[in-house]
């Protein structure tokens, strides 16, 4: 397999992918204050899930790209 097909299915893999979650969620860990009364503070570990979203465009290029190298590399194969 040549490196054109490899990077095309990698991008054709990488579109579905992104069309099919439209987004990635990341998890962090902060400190936060959940008390405050005068001199006594405290002090919790909060986790927080935070959403990326990816646009639907982005999927839609990764697999027209993906679908463009394969189609350049069985057209260079058959050459």
């Amino acid at each position: 397999m040549n490196t054109t097909r490899i990077i095309g299915i990698i991008l054709i893999v990488i579109g579905v992918i992104s069309l099919a979650y439209q987004g990635i969620s990341v998890r962090t860990q902060e400190r936060e204050r959940v008390l405050e009364l005068g001199p006594i503070k405290v002090d919790a570990t909060v986790e927080k899930e935070r959403r990326l979203p990816l646009p639907p465009i982005l999927g839609v290029l990764a697999l027209a790209g993906g679908v463009t190298l394969m189609v350049v590399a069985a057209k260079k194969g058959a050459a």
